[in-house]
């Protein structure tokens, strides 16, 4: 078989446990399909990962999955998509990540890398090309990802790019990263994966380029989209990063504050990139192959003066769910906090939910820890360490929320803000209702990056504060777009560049492979991922009762009465839920209808 071109049409299966590689064939058609990225790793998921399998189990796969667009010259097109069953939340997984790492691991010659297996001692798998050596990483063991990459590259050899874990990977934390070059597949747990597979490292190098179907074309075309890239659509990301939404936010009342008692934070402004841009050294970095250059990096001032040499790169998630979710206004504390997680290798948007669902629990008497209180940025930071340690209270926050609450129980469940396990982002459900549907039926939980609803809350197209049926196809439209651009895998701040999103996604793929997409076929490929998604929970045991929200945000109880948004109408969100899944294809008992099959 020819693969398509663009594609190896292969992936190369690692098994730890025996030390041993084959190579599976991925037909054309697949590839048509599923595209690549999370599209592809949710089809070799359904194929490969037992039904009911523990996530942190031997034969539990891990999957690095590349794109079509991956080494050619169209702007963000450097990503990778990290796929598995979360340890975190027992559903599917993905999580994406920009760097070189994309790069060299697509130039060895497969579409994926798929691991399975667990080794005896720390290890680090090499694939070097069609050359695979499994290395020993006791040297690594312990370090951050970011010492680990730079202990076994010297050993390794030049060109290896390398994906690690940090310390909390190491510790089975339920929201452990997979890191590269300070960038994070952050989601989900997949560096307790690896962890679990006593996998300290992946590392990438090859040589092996896919020819393209229009090379001059697309290199015409590519310039184009760059020019547009750093036009006015993504002007603020340039500027300010990804936190130049939070006083917006704040203003909005959209800005989750005290684990979402409250929508706004009244030291928002002490944490805005305007204020901190003035008072806090900051300079600006790119992703690989990437025009538009939103990574912004702080530098904090410890205690004793001295700056931070390295410094952080914030993003609005960090700032929110380390900051005013745990009602911390101190911004040296919000970057060394960002820093630890960094270092520890632990989400911070899990890390900062958990941490606030334990404040709120000692806010109520049902945790005896005296010093976590909002606001005590001590205490955060002190936290985080016992989380990526295992320590204390930490060992207990390390399992997420939900288990957490499980765990507590004296119904701590009622104000645990997750969706499916995973702790919901930046994002106050009862102020952007859309969102509100969004989080509720994601396939990953709630999710900002799986379901673009935001964006129809923040437009004229629905009322925010009051949603009904004309809301479940909007919804629905946000969510294959996110997948379908998941799976090319493009970044999703190229949104407002083109005018017509699956047309100018269309042109890309034909460019690239060849084959011509209409929109409409392009649509059907979108609806199918996100089905394929869907059949891989039902397969590991979901139940329709799991697409909702937590107590919290529709019960009148909880509520903060001065400053707290208004609930949700449960019964109104229940309802759109069902049109939402019947939307999908499923029946009223939540199962996938024979037409809808993958």
């Amino acid at each position: 078989m020819t693969p398509l071109p663009g594609y190896h049409g292969r992936c190369l299966k690692v098994d730890l446990s025996i030390r041993s590689c084959d190579v599976i064939e991925i037909p054309n058609e697949t590839l048509k399909n599923f595209v690549g990225g999370s599209g592809l790793g949710t089809w070799l998921l359904l194929e490969h990962c037992p039904k009911g399998v523990d996530p942190l189990a031997p034969e539990s796969p891990l999957i690095f999955a590349f794109s079509p667009l991956v080494g050619s010259p169209l702007t963000t097109s450097a990503k990778f998509a990290v796929l598995s069953k979360s340890p975190l939340t027992q559903r599917i997984n993905d999580s994406l990540s920009s760097s070189g790492f994309a790069i060299s691991g697509k130039k060895c010659g497969y579409d994926a890398i798929m691991i399975v297996g667990a080794a005896d001692s720390p290890t680090c798998i090499a694939v070097d090309g069609s050359t695979v050596r499994f290395e020993s990483a006791d040297d690594a063991w312990g370090t951050s990802s970011s010492n680990a990459e730079q202990i076994l590259g010297k050993r390794l050899g030049k060109g290896f790019r390398i994906a690690a874990i940090g310390p909390a990977g190491e510790k089975l934390v339920r929201y452990a990263t997979v890191s590269h070059d300070g960038r994070h597949a952050g989601r989900g747990g997949l560096g307790a994966v690896m962890g679990s597979k006593m996998l300290k490292a992946l590392a990438v190098r090859g040589t092996q380029q896919t020819p393209f179907a229009f090379p001059d074309e697309l290199i015409s075309y590519s310039r184009e989209v760059s020019k547009k890239s750093f036009g006015p659509a993504t002007e603020k990301y340039r500027e300010l990063g990804t936190v130049s939404n939070l006083l917006t936010f704040n203003r909005l009342g959209t800005l989750p504050t005290h684990n979402f008692q409250v929508g706004s934070f009244d030291k928002a402004e002490q944490l805005s990139p305007e204020v901190m841009s003035q008072t806090h050294e900051r300079t600006r970095k790119s992703c690989a192959a990437c025009t538009i250059g939103c990574e912004h990096i702080f530098h904090s001032t410890d205690a004793s003066g001295s700056d931070d040499a390295t410094g952080v790169r914030v993003e609005y998630e960090n700032l929110f769910a380390l900051g005013p979710l745990c009602g911390v206004s101190e911004s040296n504390v919000v970057l060394e906090a960002s820093r630890l997680c960094d270092e520890l290798g632990l989400d911070t948007i899990s890390a900062g939910g958990s941490i606030a669902f334990a404040m709120e629990c000692v806010e109520r008497g049902l945790l005896d820890e005296p010093d976590l209180n909002f606001g005590n940025g001590d205490a955060l930071l002190a936290t985080l360490r016992k989380i990526g340690a295992r320590e204390g209270i930490g060992n207990l926050l390390a399992e997420g929320t939900r288990i957490a609450s499980q765990r507590i129980g004296q119904n701590s469940e009622i104000f645990a803000a997750h969706v499916k396990g995973l702790e919901l982002p930046g994002y106050e459900p009862r102020a952007l209702q859309t969102m509100a549907l969004g989080f509720s039926v994601g396939s990953r939980g709630a999710d900002h990056n799986r379901s673009g609803a935001y964006q129809v809350d923040f437009s004229d197209q629905v009322d925010r504060l009051s949603i009904d049926e004309s809301a479940v196809p909007l919804a629905i439209e946000t969510e294959d777009e996110a997948a379908l651009m998941d799976s090319l895998i493009l970044c999703k701040f190229l949104r407002g560049v083109f005018e017509d999103r699956f047309a100018a996604m269309g042109e890309m793929l034909r460019l690239v492979t060849g084959v011509e997409h209409s929109v409409g076929d392009l649509r059907e490929v979108a609806g199918r991922i996100v089905t394929a998604k869907k059949l891989f929970n039902i397969q590991q045991g979901w139940t329709p009762e799991e697409d909702t929200l937590p107590e919290r945000f529709m019960n009148e109880s909880l509520q903060n009465a001065t400053t707290g948004p208004a609930v949700l109408n449960r019964s109104q969100l229940a309802t759109l839920i069902t049109q939402y899944n019947l939307a999908r294809g499923w029946t009223e008992d939540g199962w996938l209808t024979e037409d809808n099959q993958v």
